[in-house]
């Protein structure tokens, strides 16, 4: 037999099950994700000291019910943190390798286009003035020789030097 309890002003403050379920798999979440994180990372971080030895016990565990469990607790940990500083910490980590990746395509992108065309040296260096261009020309001289040879003789060496030259230029212009 079912009981009806009636409902009081106090009921409509407090969250639904399903929101509380949902604040918890959203604070496992970003737990996993912290844990993810590189520890240098981690330790700049300002957070409680158990919820600290919890994620490195979640990366020390292997087992699937250990790591779990341990998101478990990490969720619980959690709810007595400051979760803002930590969901800091996450999105600058997923910004930074966002960044870096768009570093590497750019640096691709120029690498094609400095191996095509001659105009695209001469924006480059007006873009980067810093450049060693007598390094850079004798690079793109270099992959333009094994780019001209039948596909089965070519070496790739000079390919991967331009990009090497290229990449730092373009990560230390976005920092």
């Amino acid at each position: 037999m079912t009981r009806f309890v009636p409902i009081t002003e106090h009921d409509d403050e407090r969250p639904s099950k399903t929101v509380l379920k949902q604040q918890a798999h959203e604070q496992q979440a970003l737990g996993e994700a912290l844990a993810a994180l590189p520890e240098a990372r981690l330790s700049a971080v300002d957070m409680p000291e158990a919820l600290r030895d919890a994620l490195h016990e979640y990366q020390r565990t292997r087992s699937h019910e250990g790591r779990r469990r341990q998101r478990q607790l990490i969720g619980k940990l959690m709810r007595q943190a400051d979760v803002a500083p930590l969901q800091e910490a996450v999105a600058e980590a997923q910004l930074g390798r966002a960044q870096d990746a768009l570093a590497l395509h750019r640096a691709e992108h120029w690498r094609v286009e400095l191996v095509a065309d001659d105009e695209a040296l001469t924006r480059w260096l007006a873009e980067h003035p810093d450049t060693d261009a007598q390094q850079l020309r004798s690079l793109i001289r270099s992959a333009r020789k094994d780019a001209a040879l039948p596909p089965e003789q070519r070496h790739g060496r000079a390919w991967r030097e331009l990009f090497q030259f290229l990449k730092p230029v373009l990560v230390q212009a976005d920092a």
